[in-house]
């Protein structure tokens, strides 16, 4: 058994404590939450038992890991620690928004021989693990260029929070819904070589509405274009392109296959709770069963990108993936 205890009880945290139920390996048995008045009824309903502060979860021998829901510009100092506790981490993305600041994390963890595993939940997506199959089994021939798209209508509820913050949630939509697809794109292709990024902000809000639009050339010379608009209902969209056919994934089960001379093949795929996913995927690099399948280089190379998108977006030039 591990027992964890969970920093962070805002609408993600809540929906990790609840993914966790279906792993039996994984306890989470206390929080840490600021506003803890208003988690009180769901630490009872769940059986958590509210934390003084992280530094005393992390005091405690009892607890073995720590899950981090908390904002990102927290996760450095809080990564580190748990790391010199001992404590094996699992943080959400966007787990920094340097690069640099990454790699300290993942070396305090590799240092102390504990797992870090960073939350991109859409990786584990039935459609998103069918269309990495289908890329590296070479089907669709050479891939040539990939276009994706998230957005998830989330600006038309905000009034504060870190949504809204420049310095929290940068890069209009590409923080909080265009990193997924970001991290999508170099589960597929590796890392990217340059990124010319335009945010186009309509109105400072709240609500905020904006665009973002990055045009990305990787390494291995293909092309992608990538969108996220906030103010839209949800849409997700990942499409490879290759010499001998293309595949789409349009949500977390569809994939429509297309190849000349034959008419569009959808298939859909058996659902799967991705988060509870995610965490059996904790468990097992925990246990030293196999690494979490979300390695350091590629999370290093999707924040290399976010950066250098950034970057772009300031100076209206491409720029270098550092």
């Amino acid at each position: 058994m591990i027992n964890c205890a969970i920093a962070g009880l805002g609408r993600w945290g809540r929906a990790l404590v609840e993914a966790a139920h279906h792993e039996p390996r994984l306890r989470i048995t206390s929080a840490v939450e600021p506003d803890i008045a208003h988690a009180e009824d769901f630490c009872a309903a769940h059986g958590l038992s509210p934390a003084t502060s992280l530094d005393a979860v992390l005091a405690d021998r009892d607890i073995d890991a720590v899950l981090l829901a908390t904002p990102h510009s927290l996760h450095k100092a809080q990564v580190i620690a748990a790391a010199a506790s001992g404590k094996q981490v699992f943080c959400e993305k966007p787990l920094a928004l340097r690069r640099d600041d990454a790699a300290e994390m993942f070396a305090a963890c590799r240092k102390a021989g504990v797992v870090l595993a960073v939350g991109h939940n859409r990786r584990f997506w039935p459609a998103m693990r069918a269309l990495r199959a289908i890329v590296a089994s070479g089907e669709l021939g050479t891939i040539l260029h990939v276009e994706g798209h998230n957005s998830n209508e989330n600006s038309q509820g905000i009034t504060q929070g870190w949504r809204l913050s420049p310095e929290e949630s940068p890069g209009g939509g590409l923080t909080g819904a265009g990193l997924h697809v970001l991290d999508g794109f170099v589960s597929l292709l590796g890392p990217a070589r340059q990124v010319y990024a335009r945010l186009n902000a309509r109105e400072a809000g709240p609500p905020p509405l904006d665009t973002a639009i990055l045009a990305i050339e990787f390494v291995n010379g293909v092309s992608a274009t990538l969108a996220t608009v906030r103010a839209t209902p949800f849409y997700w969209r990942v499409h490879v392109f290759g010499t001998k056919g293309s595949a789409e994934v349009l949500d977390e089960v569809t994939m429509v296959l297309r190849k000349s001379g034959a008419l569009p093949a959808m298939t859909r795929y058996p659902a799967c709770d991705a988060l509870a996913a995610e965490l059996s995927a904790f468990a097992d690099a925990v246990e030293g069963r196999q690494p979490f399948p979300v390695p350091e280089a590629d999370v290093l190379a999707t924040l290399a990108a976010f950066e250098a998108a950034l970057q772009s977006m300031q100076t209206g030039h491409p720029v270098a993936c550092q």
